[in-house]
């Protein structure tokens, strides 16, 4: 479908691209679209017989003119061969009895009148007569007809055209002349070596205009050749020694890259014979293609060889495997593993909590950074116990023993109570 699009896009540019500016009437004759992988030598055809150049070996036989009738009269209806003239020859008359009687101007391929003198017409000459005009160096060939009737009544003779060609009504008995002119110069000039052909290659990156084009290569059919452009350029695109021998002016790009992708033109340019034409290539670089190896696990049969001579296209198949029961319940165990993971968690966790709620929480003095209190560093007023001591204090006791309790408490010395050991030993609990 791409390539459909890429196509009906040129169709529409054709009609849109100028003709050569060196060559107003050069003539585009194709557009094609060349698709080649990165990497490969792709092959721009571009062939015309008509370009073939050969040297004049037969004294410049390449132009012949001759004169065939189509005639009911006998009722045989054939085709004969009246008579011939080459370029540089005489005319020649097949039949005896036409000689003296046909004939063509004798500088006919110097003014390009072709016409048929026909003297002392009967009604055997009726038919359909034909002037054919072969030029075999420029491959040109090009045909006029006539039609010829014969009347025995002079207000009968006429001229008229019948739609297709002329036809001429004659009076029996008179000289009629059948008209072929041709003026063109390929005709009536003698043929010139020293007109060269010429053949030229441009291209056009993506984005460049015609009229900026590069010029990769110029052939002439002398044998000269021009190259332009850098050296890798001229390397990798070329044209073959015997393209004006074969009429083969195909080019040749080796080692495709991505920066080759463009448009790209031949050019044919014939002066003699009044040939110029252009064939326009848009050319594409893709990547190559991977081949890839399906494997058959349905069956241990071995598949039949392949045959070189068969072109095959790119075929895909999708195999699909069907799960096993052994994979059904590895998915299984990962899936319960995972919950067993997750409650063993959620059951530590709970332990921790019921323990740190049963110990309770300690009270840590230096998680908050204080300092150690020490007892020392605060005073104790001592000076009033000791005037407590000493005194004599008399109480009023409801019986003896409290009485003896009490002189017992003032009997013993103060006893020594060290605060700050105390807290220590709190503290290391």
């Amino acid at each position: 479908m791409e390539q459909l699009a890429k196509l009906l896009l040129w169709q529409i540019l054709l009609q849109q691209i100028p003709a050569d500016a060196s060559n107003p009437d050069s003539v585009v004759v194709s557009v094609l679209n060349i698709s080649a992988t990165l990497g490969s030598q792709a092959v721009l055809p571009c062939k015309s017989y008509r370009m073939v150049w050969t040297q004049d070996r037969l004294n410049d036989r390449q132009r012949v003119v001759h004169w065939d009738v189509y005639s009911k009269y006998y009722g045989d209806n054939k085709m004969e061969r009246l008579c011939d003239m080459y370029s540089a020859g005489d005319q020649r008359v097949y039949s005896s009895y036409n000689k003296g009687r046909i004939f063509m101007p004798k500088n006919a391929f110097t003014d390009g009148n072709f016409s048929l003198v026909i003297k002392d017409v009967a009604e055997s000459d009726e038919g359909t007569y034909s002037c054919n005009l072969h030029h075999h160096y420029c491959h040109l060939y090009e045909t006029v007809k006539i039609q010829l009737d014969i009347t025995k009544k002079a207000e009968d003779a006429h001229e008229y055209w019948d739609g297709e060609k002329p036809v001429i009504v004659a009076l029996e008995g008179s000289t009629v002349m059948l008209p072929c002119v041709n003026h063109n110069h390929i005709w009536t000039e003698r043929h010139s070596e020293e007109e060269q052909q010429v053949v030229h290659w441009d291209r056009q990156p993506p984005g460049v205009p015609h009229d900026r084009a590069d010029r990769l290569i110029d052939l002439y059919a002398s044998g000269e050749r021009r190259s332009y452009g850098p050296l890798f350029i001229r390397q990798k695109m070329n044209i073959t020694n015997t393209a004006f021998a074969l009429g083969d002016f195909s080019l040749r790009i080796s080692g495709l890259e991505s920066a080759d992708e463009g448009t790209y033109s031949c050019h044919l340019h014939h002066h003699y014979c009044g040939l110029h034409e252009r064939r326009i290539y848009q050319v594409f670089v893709t990547e190559p293609v991977r081949e890839k190896k399906v494997v058959n696990l349905t069956t241990h049969n071995i598949a039949p060889a392949v045959d070189p001579n068969v072109v095959r296209g790119h075929n895909v198949i999708n195999v699909i495997i069907p799960e096993s029961r052994v994979h059904f319940f590895q998915q299984l165990g990962y899936i319960l593993a995972t919950l067993l993971l997750f409650v063993v968690f959620l059951i530590i966790v709970v332990l921790v909590t019921r323990k740190r709620r049963q110990r309770g929480y300690e009270y840590n003095v230096k998680k908050y950074g204080e300092k150690d209190v020490n007892l020392k560093e605060f005073t104790v007023d001592t000076t009033d116990l000791t005037q407590y001591k000493s005194e004599d204090i008399r109480l009023d006791y409801k019986n003896n023993i409290l009485k003896e309790k009490a002189e017992q408490a003032r009997s013993f010395p103060a006893k020594h109570i060290d605060l700050d050991k105390d807290f220590r030993k709190e503290y290391c609990k």
